[in-house]
């Protein structure tokens, strides 16, 4: 990773409004799930964006946290027993946490890239992904999921009808009413002006 000084001109202020997307409410609430996930083990960061950064940086809390999420044995991630203190140990892990949210469901557009985490880009991008992978959790209630059902939203589910040959064959006797009508519909009473007079 290169050196980066301070940004300035357009640079600060594309970085200042990708900052003012952060949510303090929303890290509140993550952080409750996770803990109530992964058990007090994982600990609590210090308040703040950059404390949620430093709490998430090595990969471990997530890790452990889309772990929870499966059944015993089906275990996505390899969590090693130390912490790893290497830069590139930490970014290999956040990329297999990354891998195992998209194998559990969440969308390529909800997923941040391991530098937002990592150097802290876009640490409004690293909440979304949480939240979708709360929300996922929640939506397919295995029983995997701890905590709080109403921190996230369900995802709509598909609710599939079946119908018998004769309600299909009743549907084709209807007119729906996009199609329109032509009830009580003539052309009297219609003037179109004076007809075009032609001059030869």
């Amino acid at each position: 990773m290169a050196n980066k000084g301070p940004a300035y001109g357009m640079s600060r202020d594309v970085q200042s409004k990708i900052e003012k997307k952060y949510d303090d409410e929303l890290e509140d609430r993550l952080v409750e799930w996770i803990v109530a996930q992964c058990g007090a083990a994982v600990g609590r960061p210090e308040r703040g964006r950059l404390g949620f950064q430093v709490w998430l940086k090595n990969g471990i809390v997530l890790s452990r946290l889309v772990n929870s999420l499966y059944p015993d044995g089906a275990k996505p991630v390899k969590v090693p027993d130390a912490p790893p203190t290497m830069v590139f140990k930490q970014m290999e892990q956040i990329a297999q946490f990354l891998k195992a949210a998209e194998d559990y469901g969440v969308i390529k557009t909800d997923m941040f890239q391991t530098v937002d985490l990592f150097e802290a880009k876009d640490m409004a991008a690293v909440q979304r992904t949480l939240m979708a992978l709360g929300s996922l959790a929640v939506t397919k209630n295995d029983g995997n999921y701890h905590g709080d059902p109403n921190w996230f939203m369900k995802k709509a589910q598909e609710h599939k009808r079946e119908f018998t040959e004769s309600q299909l064959k009743e549907g084709k006797n209807v007119i729906g009413l996009q199609m329109g009508t032509n009830k009580g519909a003539s052309q009297a009473g219609m003037s179109y002006g004076r007809p075009r007079q032609i001059i030869s």
